[in-house]
């Protein structure tokens, strides 16, 4: 049997041990009198409810039991402890509340953020379901605070889907420029500033990088929202005035100034949701999905019916593919249930064709054509075609651009990494050609063959619009018509959502998505950008339902 730990032993009464106990009990009122909070004059103020130790009077602090062999005491060896428990966390927010770390903010501003969560609390936390055992095993695994695990319902309502007004992404809300600089890719095919464990992992690093630079969670936050170079600038403003250096000190825009106390109003619901009126919904201690790996290209309606998912739910997991396939180059594993993931793979392996998943290959346009030539060119019609890829109307496909097309039967083999990795659709405003009516005055000696060759247009033409014959003269200061052709670019707002990495900001003023209202976040460009937009360059050709024309490189934007 194994001996008892010494610190479980039990010690032997001590008749200094009465008294004490007796001073700790005289001593703890006071303590508790003496450890407020400091207000601030920001709406904030700012708490530490970590432990503090017991300083006990010299003459007991070094003072031992006559006859004893156990050590002087010391006030290291009677500080308070918090206790742990050896029980598992009955659910997930259990399991958050015991590893929140950081200091509490309070205030007005706090108290009008609980209000403001308070109405939508099961509405989002019921959203979270499926990310947030996820986020919160990488947060512990790193140890970093689990009020961090809050953070995507102040930024997106914890919606994968989410775009802001900015074309800032995800549940985390990375702008395209700042994704590229965490190795979040962006192409054609897929995004991963929606992919819940890449955009997870990126955030947390940048969450990381953060506090590293500023040594406090609330700056690291105001970082996040603000951008570091402008919190690093705020900071040296106020060091150079001699003010204070935290974040209720510093001057920031009013999201700013909001975006702590939102987290603390959050953490303060879920904390206790009874003191709100407010019910949290059951999320069990335990992995919502599980990685499965893809070895093959599939179309992600099989994926979902081999799983045995429904579609919606199945990308609800995988948020990130922008295309109907999964090309095994670009994203080698996907998400499931975890109970279906088991599912997914017997029948995978009962497939008699296991070859034959997935009816779509690329194209790589070879020169700047319309919608409908490229469709022509690949054999698809030019609505399927602009469906499948996305393309808005008014709009030309650029030379290089990777169009997803059917896949032939001569196609044998998968996309190319290289398309799979790099590929992207590169639009343009398209030239339409407008015909403006025109009047001008005939000169001494003109004739209608003369007026019509100044003009580039035909005599026949010229005669027509003005019921005159072609071969006849004009008098001088004779009004005379012209039907004259204008080029006019059409506009293509609708064309964002496919190059949606313009913005040269990392977050947005709101985020919005199927899913509802998202969270507010503006990220200054003192932040780390988000990529820029992604132009396809490069004329090599390619040919319909061919896998292997390869895509040119994206350039790629200057980011801090």
């Amino acid at each position: 049997m194994t001996p008892p730990h010494p610190a479980s032993r039990p010690l032997k009464p001590r008749k200094w041990s009465l008294a004490l106990a007796l001073l700790c009990l005289i001593s703890t009122p006071a303590l508790a009198a003496s450890e407020g909070s400091s207000t601030t004059g920001s709406g904030l103020s700012l708490t530490d409810s970590k432990p503090t130790g017991l300083t006990l009077p010299a003459s007991l602090s070094t003072e031992t039991a006559p006859g004893s062999d156990m050590e002087p005491l010391s006030p290291a060896a009677t500080s308070s402890r918090a206790v742990t428990t050896l029980r598992p966390p009955t659910d997930l927010w259990e399991r958050i509340r015991r590893g929140f770390a950081m200091p509490d903010l309070e205030g007005s501003l706090v108290q009008d953020s609980e209000r403001l969560y308070s109405r939508g609390l099961t509405r989002m936390t019921e959203r979270s379901r499926k990310y947030l055992f996820h986020v919160v095993e990488e947060l512990e695994r790193r140890g970093m605070p689990t009020e961090l695990a809050l953070l995507p319902f102040i930024e997106s309502s914890y919606n994968p889907e989410a775009v802001s007004s900015a074309k800032a992404a995800g549940m985390w809300q990375f702008i395209p420029s700042t994704g590229k600089l965490f190795d979040l890719k962006q192409n054609a095919f897929r995004d991963d500033r929606r992919d819940v464990i890449e955009s997870t992992r990126a955030a947390l690093d940048y969450l990381q990088k953060l506090y590293d630079m500023f040594g406090d969670w609330q700056l690291a936050l105001a970082a996040y929202n603000w951008g570091e170079g402008s919190v690093t600038k705020a900071i040296a403003r106020n060091k150079a005035a001699g003010l204070g250096l935290s974040y209720k000190d510093l001057n920031m825009p009013n999201e700013t100034r909001h975006y702590a106390p939102h987290l603390q109003a959050f953490k303060n619901l879920i904390a206790a949701p009874e003191g709100f009126k407010a019910k949290l919904p059951l999320i069990e201690n335990h992995p919502y999905f599980q990685s499965v790996p893809i070895t093959r290209d599939m179309d992600v309606a099989l994926v979902a019916k081999l799983a045995e998912v429904s579609l919606e739910d199945f990308k609800s997991l995988n948020p990130s593919l922008r295309r109907p396939v999964i090309m095994a180059a670009g994203t080698p594993q996907i998400l499931l249930p975890w109970d279906n993931a088991e599912i997914f793979q017997r029948n995978l392996a009962s497939r008699d064709d296991p070859a034959a998943m997935s009816n779509w290959t690329t194209w790589t346009a070879p020169s700047t054509m319309k919608p409908a030539e490229a469709a022509q060119t690949v054999g698809m019609s030019e609505e399927e075609l602009r469906r499948i890829n996305n393309i808005p109307a008014n709009v030309l496909i650029k030379a290089g651009s990777a169009l997803l097309v059917p896949r032939s039967d001569q196609v044998k083999t998968d996309i190319s990494s290289s398309v799979a990795e790099k590929g992207q659709m590169a639009l343009m405003p398209e030239v339409v050609t407008v015909i403006k009516r025109s009047t001008v005055r005939a000169r001494k000696g003109d004739s209608v063959a003369s007026l019509a060759q100044r003009y580039g247009v035909t005599a026949g033409n010229l005669a027509e619009w003005n019921h005159i014959s072609a071969s006849g003269s004009l008098k001088k200061g004779q009004a005379v018509t012209l039907l004259l052709p204008s080029k006019v670019k059409a506009s293509v707002a609708a064309a964002a959502d496919n190059n949606d990495d313009t913005s040269p900001r990392r977050g947005s003023s709101k985020a919005s998505g199927k899913a509802g209202k998202a969270g507010k976040s503006s990220r200054s460009e003192a932040a780390p950008k988000r990529g820029g937009s992604s132009k396809a360059a490069g004329k090599s050709a390619g040919k319909p339902a061919s896998a292997s024309a390869p895509a040119s490189k994206p350039a790629r934007k200057k980011g801090h």
